[in-house]
């Protein structure tokens, strides 16, 4: 096994208190897995459920992928047919689990904060159960984050000292609030673009904002955010929209691609919206790392997950 200071963790929730060495060996350990490093091996059975009340297909698989490629034992959920639908309390659906033998709990919620309720010690009388956030509301998404902090990581050697732009829906972008909040502690020097009603004065202490044409030719790293339709109701800006407005002022085009550094990438949660924020014939270009994220989500999550299950001695780990 490498030589690795293995990262120990109750929960996954957030990015905002994990120790910069602790991002570091998870990223280690991601591309370790990535390399074909071996999987740890688990003495006794870790049961995992995927508990996603919003939709979600790349984050959802991806999960489950790592859960199999760790050896985990996976029970399948669905919200749809749960009791959540009869008024039951996420903590108590949280308790049903726990008491059914579930280990770890997977969970996308449209709650901000959502763990607050399932991991704050009070909780603690009778659910004992690892709680990793796979997106809350507009508040945090740990695993996206971390996976994009693996793929520049990968693509650059480091990340202090990098220039990176966040272009696009920020206000209502978990992937940004996540971002934004690392990237700064790890060194890097945060920009930011899109539509300024789109933009909160509070996000000033970790970059500037600027307009996207003087960005383009000076970034690093161009980190797209989908422009959330979903999250806009009541927002006068909603009825005004125009796909071809927004490409045209904000979005990556051939014309802006063009000007970008020769080692420049463009980065992308999904899903993308062709000819929005990025011209759909760019997708696959070169400097597009989403299909290199898709991939390296499945490997850092998978150390995710194992952090987890290590700081709760599941699987006769220690």
């Amino acid at each position: 096994m490498e030589n690795l200071n293995l990262v120990s963790l109750k929960n996954f929730v957030s990015v905002e208190n994990l120790k910069q060495e602790e991002v570091t060996s998870l990223i280690k350990r991601a591309e370790y897995f990535k390399q074909g490093g071996a999987v740890p091996n688990l003495t006794n059975p870790v049961y995992v459920t995927n508990m996603f009340f919003e939709d979600s297909s790349r984050t959802h698989t991806s999960f489950e992928m790592a859960e199999r490629k760790l050896g985990l034992t996976v029970i399948p959920f669905d919200p749809a047919h749960s009791s959540v639908n009869k008024g039951e309390t996420l903590y108590d659906t949280s308790l049903i689990m726990n008491a059914l033998g579930v280990n770890l709990e997977v969970i996308r919620h449209s709650q901000n904060e959502y763990y607050e309720d399932l991991i704050h010690p009070k909780s603690y009388q009778h659910l004992n159960i690892g709680v990793v956030n796979a997106g809350d509301g507009s508040g945090q998404h740990p695993s996206q984050c971390m996976l994009d902090m693996m793929t520049i990581h990968e693509h650059f050697g480091h990340i202090k000292g990098l220039k990176v732009a966040i272009v696009g829906d920020i206000t209502n972008s978990r992937v940004a609030k996540s971002n934004m909040e690392l990237l700064t502690r790890l060194g890097a020097k945060v920009y930011f673009s899109g539509p300024d009603y789109w933009y909160d004065h509070a996000y000033d202490k970790y970059g500037e904002f600027k307009p996207i044409d003087e960005l383009v030719p000076e970034m690093d790293v161009m980190m797209l955010l989908r422009v959330q339709h979903e999250r806009h109701a009541g927002d006068p800006n909603e009825k005004t929209f125009s796909a071809e407005s927004y490409h045209e002022k904000y979005g990556i085009n051939q014309k802006r691609y063009d000007e970008l550094k020769p080692d420049t990438i463009i980065m992308h949660p999904g899903p993308i919206n062709h000819g929005v924020e990025l011209d759909g014939k760019l997708v696959e270009a070169p400097k597009c790392m989403f299909f290199r994220q898709m991939q390296n989500g499945v490997f850092m999550r998978m150390a995710m997950l194992e952090a987890v299950i290590r700081g709760r001695k599941l699987g006769g780990l220690e």
